[in-house]
């Protein structure tokens, strides 16, 4: 559901849905990036690693959260800009079969000084199936305020 600056307030929180990170979105995301480290793609080498495993990219988890929150709808049509990616942190792997999701709360709100939109705090905290952090930082976004109607 469609939010507006004004629909936001300190504390808020969203969950999104849940999403399994394949080994096809690990390759894909290899492929249109050029990052093909092996520790993402070559199972021997990864086998040899202090993960055991191959495991996903950090940018491909924090890239998820942004594709689980379009998912609710909640900013289609609404969002102007991402203004910036900050204190992110990589607490945990991504495992290949890992499922997760986003919760996200709102830190504040502030009206620009144009008044036609508004800068909407957010936190992020991607977690597994455990509920266990996986990573967590912080994705400020522009906001239109609603549309006077005529």
């Amino acid at each position: 559901m469609l939010h507006w600056f004004e629909d936001f307030s300190a504390g808020q929180e969203l969950v999104t849905p849940a999403r399994t990170v394949t080994e096809a979105d690990v390759m894909s995301f290899a492929a249109w990036t050029g990052d093909n480290n092996p520790l993402h793609t070559d199972a021997e080498f990864a086998a040899g690693t202090r993960f055991g495993e191959r495991i996903a990219h950090g940018l491909l988890g924090l890239s998820l959260c942004l594709g689980l929150i379009a998912r609710t709808g909640v900013f289609e049509g609404s969002a102007v800009a991402l203004l910036g990616v900050d204190e992110w942190r990589f607490r945990a792997p991504i495992r290949f079969g890992d499922t997760v999701h986003c919760r996200m709360t709102v830190t504040g709100t502030r009206l620009t000084s144009s008044g036609t939109a508004g800068v909407v705090g957010r936190w992020f905290r991607l977690l597994d199936r455990r509920e266990d952090l996986v990573q967590e930082g912080r994705m400020d976004v522009l906001v239109s305020v609603r549309p006077e109607i005529s």
